[in-house]
């Protein structure tokens, strides 16, 4: 774990102190040297963009170019205010749970002008991996508040000028440091973008889940997610095997898979049905089936287990997802080993339907 590391002394990055502290604890890194070379890659993208903007002030003068980025985050502003404005004034809830329970709660209040997002009665933080950082859940409200906007707008800090975000210390959307966060970004953002869009009345859940897939041994580890179904909003059906949300994601190709990893895939397809009825139906999800050619140990993190993507104004909820090995049903979070043509199936959520069909 780096936290608050200098490794970088007079311009050169210390390859030796972090090459030993990815060597250290009871799960060492497996590929230490890419993990250096990513740091190099971020170092460089750093160094490359605080050249050029030097290079820009010389050309085009500190003023205007401090002009110029005070104009782009009134844009953004200015593109979110419009948004609220349009909201009607009041106050709005919503609240759902992950697969083990914890809420994830949000009150929205619109007035004068501006938005106030209180996550207030979401769970404690966790003794697990759920826990959302705070910039994770703030990057879910930005997420929304551009979706609102409906059309490309610079992301920066002018986006909430006019919202305030409340989040207490020790929630699981606001945890304290040292807990653990692995499944914060992929799978409890997710719930967030799901709260805030269903108090707006803007759409159905969607699959609310990654569906996190890895596998590897000593040697090597691959990760992927998977596709699912979006939620249906007014005047609209959810879409299918698409990945949703906060995901910045796309899978990776049988073709390609099959010929750098120990393993085939026996299935990749449309899971029909699985998506909420409603006058506008949620999406479908897709069914996923590995067979692996060789012992490896897998990992799956995946919600929606327990829990079924909710629909919105009397539409149906979408089917919740499965996970299976050898045919037999495993937990949404779980680890074990597999061997030789041993196969894994991810049948995943549906998102929710809209309006009662």
């Amino acid at each position: 774990m780096f936290s608050a590391l200098c490794f970088v002394h007079a311009g050169e990055l210390d390859r030796r102190l972090i090459l030993e502290i990815l060597a250290r604890g009871p799960y060492p890194a497996r590929r230490p040297l890419e993990n250096l070379a990513d740091l190099e890659a971020q170092l460089a993208a750093a160094r490359t963009g605080a050249r050029l903007l030097h290079e820009l002030v010389r050309e085009r003068g500190q003023g205007q170019v401090a002009r110029y980025m005070r104009a782009v985050q009134e844009l953004a502003g200015d593109s979110v205010a419009r948004v609220i404005r349009e909201l009607p004034e009041g106050c709005y809830a919503f609240r759902d749970r992950l697969d083990d329970g914890t809420p994830i709660a949000v009150a929205l209040r619109v007035a004068a002008g501006k938005l106030a997002i209180d996550f207030s009665e979401s769970g404690p933080e966790s003794t697990g991996n759920l826990n959302a950082p705070r910039a994770v859940t703030l990057a879910a409200v930005l997420y929304v508040l551009r979706a609102l906007v409906g059309r490309a707008i610079p992301l920066n800090s002018g986006c909430l000028r006019d919202v305030s975000v409340h989040i207490p210390e020790r929630n699981i959307l606001n945890p304290s440091p040292g807990r653990a966060v692995a499944g914060g970004n992929v799978e409890t953002s997710q719930r967030v973008v799901d709260v805030l869009l269903g108090a707006l009345g803007r759409a159905a859940a969607s699959q609310g889940t990654m569906n996190n897939v890895s596998f590897g041994q000593q040697g090597f580890g691959y990760y992927e997610t998977i596709a699912g179904g979006a939620g249906a909003g007014p005047g609209f059906s959810g879409q299918s095997a698409v990945h949703t949300h906060m995901t910045n994601t796309r899978i990776t190709d049988p073709e390609v898979i099959e010929q750098r990893f120990p393993v085939r895939i026996r299935e990749f397809s449309r899971r029909h049905g699985s998506g909420g009825s409603g006058l506008f139906r949620g999406g479908d999800g897709v069914c996923r089936e590995y067979e692996f050619l060789e012992p490896l140990t897998v990992s799956l993190l995946s919600e929606r287990r327990l829990s079924t993507p909710f629909g919105l104004a009397g539409g149906q909820p979408g089917a919740p997802g499965r996970n299976f090995h050898n045919g037999r049903e495993v937990p949404g979070h779980a680890v074990f080993d597999v061997a030789a043509s041993d196969r894994l199936r991810i049948e995943t959520p549906g998102g929710g339907g809209y309006g009662a069909g």
